[in-house]
């Protein structure tokens, strides 16, 4: 399933007899192209806010190029022009301080083909990546030895080795705000 769960899993947070964390909200309001904040509080739409022109943005890369989502409490929706090419699943993240290189302070990352398992297609590409523990990080993805298993590499910092993913989707445009 494109949402990263099993059918199962998917079916019991659908028909309420199960709860499901705001970092899963996230992910499923990407992948279906939903609110967050309807899934989460039942407010709004269930479709996500269209605007003309425009793409939401989901959250910030910090220091370590972990991303704060906002679904996580971090602070509300704002929107920014759409890079050329962004699709309806397109989503924006912006980038604080040096995490990704000094020169890309406020700088905004855009991605939308959010995939689990993660294809070979994204073996070598500037990826945001979603960690089984949460973390949501902007790396570029290599093989490891072990299918399924990854070593995630950054200009800046050492790499992160031997990890599974949870998802990634690629990065399709990096720009200033």
């Amino acid at each position: 399933m494109r949402a990263g769960v099993t059918y199962n899993t998917y079916a019991q947070h659908e028909n309420g007899t199960r709860d499901f964390p705001a970092k899963k909200a996230e992910v499923y309001a990407r992948a279906f192209g939903v609110d967050v904040a309807w899934l989460l509080y039942g407010r709004g739409s269930a479709k996500r806010e269209q605007r003309k022109g425009e793409v939401p943005v989901v959250g910030y890369v910090g220091a370590g190029a972990a991303m704060n989502l906002y679904a996580d409490g971090q602070g509300p929706f704002d929107y920014v022009a759409a890079p050329a090419g962004a699709g309806e699943r397109t989503v924006a993240a912006e980038i604080r301080g040096d995490s990704l290189g000094t020169f890309f302070n406020q700088w905004l990352v855009f991605y939308d083909d959010v995939q689990n398992p993660v294809s070979d297609a994204l073996i070598g590409e500037l990826c945001v990546c979603g960690l089984p523990d949460g973390r949501v990080l902007v790396k570029k993805i290599q093989r490891a030895r072990e299918p399924g298993i990854f070593h995630l590499l950054s200009q800046t910092e050492e790499p992160i080795l031997d990890v599974p993913l949870a998802w990634a989707a690629k990065v399709t445009n990096i720009r200033p705000r």
